[in-house]
């Protein structure tokens, strides 16, 4: 089960860290020429931001019944989720148009005394936010702490090619090659965000098939098992089922139809098969939606 408590305070940490780091590279791109710093600090800074509003949508999720929103507020959750791997995509499409740019316009000349501090100091910070967020969470089990490590390590991956690409910049001064030192920036800024832009697709998928309540097919199967077992169990006559997965919520319905003349003794011994098909299904919890009835007209099911 989600440890919800764990997963807030783990973005917490992660915000705050978020902060800091784009504050950084803002001021050191500014001090630096560097667009591509400038793009990694704008990059945290957006990070943060939604960091901030996974949290808020951790928080809802937890909350108790509302009388507004009598299902909870999991279907924020991919919503989220698609708006967060969305604006990054975009980003990255953003910054690859402006290094195009500036390719154009000739480069980009660079301080690389400030451009070298700032990857250095970056780089650790990001490798290390993004193996305790992996450490953490398989204990934690968050998509949202998932997606924010995955940010992370995109954020890592900028900087170590930055800090990779003024390296080699800085060893080629003096030499025949130094005149291409103003492109260094613009190249490998278009180089990072053509490849970052899709690393965000997968989760916008899975967000996206949520909010359109996809059925996911391995949920589909085990209910779908269970029911076969429970059906030629207790000589029912057919059944139908319906699940849909949102955030971290799972929706289940199953119709069973009876005979006519199927013997039930009690509302308690129907409420021992659904214990039965519920414990099959597991799960258990108030992010599990199970409902269960029974009937002998077919219209119902």
């Amino acid at each position: 089960m989600l440890d919800a408590a764990g997963e807030q305070r783990l973005l917490r940490q992660s915000i705050a860290v978020t902060v800091i780091v784009s504050l950084f590279g803002v001021v050191f791109g500014l001090l630096s020429g560097s667009l591509s710093i400038v793009f990694d600090g704008v990059f945290s800074a957006i990070d943060a931001a939604m960091s901030g509003l996974a949290l808020l949508v951790s928080r809802l999720v937890t909350t108790g019944d509302n009388r507004r929103f009598q299902f909870g507020y999991w279907h924020i959750e991919p919503m989220v989720l698609a708006f967060n791997g969305g604006t990054l995509m975009l980003l990255c499409f953003y910054a690859f148009l402006n290094a195009v740019d500036s390719l154009l316009a000739g480069g980009r000349a660079l301080a690389f005394d400030w451009a070298i501090a700032y990857a250095v100091i970056v780089c650790v910070t990001c490798f290390g936010m993004f193996f305790y967020e992996q450490r953490r969470n398989r204990s934690i089990g968050s998509d949202f702490v998932r997606l924010d490590a995955q940010s992370w390590l995109m954020s890592a991956t900028i900087t170590s090619a930055l800090l990779i690409a003024f390296g080699a910049a800085i060893a080629v001064q003096g030499t025949e090659w130094e005149r291409l030192t103003p492109y260094v920036d613009p190249v490998i800024l278009a180089v990072l965000t053509l490849g970052l832009a899709f690393v965000p697709v997968r989760t916008v998928r899975k967000a996206l098939q949520e909010i359109l309540l996809i059925t996911p097919p391995e949920l589909d199967r085990k209910v779908r098992k269970v029911m076969e077992r429970i059906v030629a169990k207790y000589d029912f006559r057919s059944y139908t089922s319906y699940v849909a997965k949102v955030g971290r919520a799972q929706f289940i319905e199953i119709h069973v139809a009876v005979t006519p003349d199927w013997p039930l003794s009690s509302v308690a011994a129907a409420d021992s098969i659904r214990r039965e098909i519920g414990d099959a299904i597991g799960g258990e919890g108030p992010q599990r939606w199970l409902t269960i009835d029974f009937t002998a007209d077919p219209r119902w099911l």
